[in-house]
């Protein structure tokens, strides 16, 4: 899976949480890249971002998202995503986010945008 612009490493994220794909979501982030799983909460490095995204995979989820803008400059993006989660928790109860993220990719030697900082909160 590449990412050949840069929303494009963003759309397929939503794709791979829709498919309950965790392993495809993965390979969309640098391997040093950070992750705001909650706000004011940061985690950094593939294991930490897997941790963190398992709790997300496990409400096996619906997203929408609608890129809202990206800046680009070189080898570096800021994309905006207006995005809307539902799911449901383990024990059954419904569960449903929405935000604005500010998502930072990076064109990797292969021509690939990943996810370098993935803040679902940062709008």
């Amino acid at each position: 899976m590449q990412a050949t612009k840069p929303e494009q490493a963003i759309e397929l994220f939503s794709e791979c949480l829709n498919r309950g794909d965790l392993n495809g979501a993965m390979e969309l982030y640098a391997p040093d890249a950070s992750f705001a799983p909650e706000p004011g909460r940061q985690v950094t490095g593939e294991s930490a971002i897997r941790g963190a995204l398992e709790g997300f995979f496990a409400l096996d989820p619906t997203i929408e998202g609608e890129i809202q803008s990206v800046l680009h400059t070189g080898e570096l993006a800021l994309v905006h995503n207006r995005w809307r989660l539902r799911g449901r928790q383990p024990g059954g109860d419904e569960v449903s986010m929405e935000g604005l993220s500010a998502d930072v990719v990076r064109r990797d030697e292969v021509g690939s945008w990943r996810i370098v900082i993935d803040n679902p909160w940062g709008g």
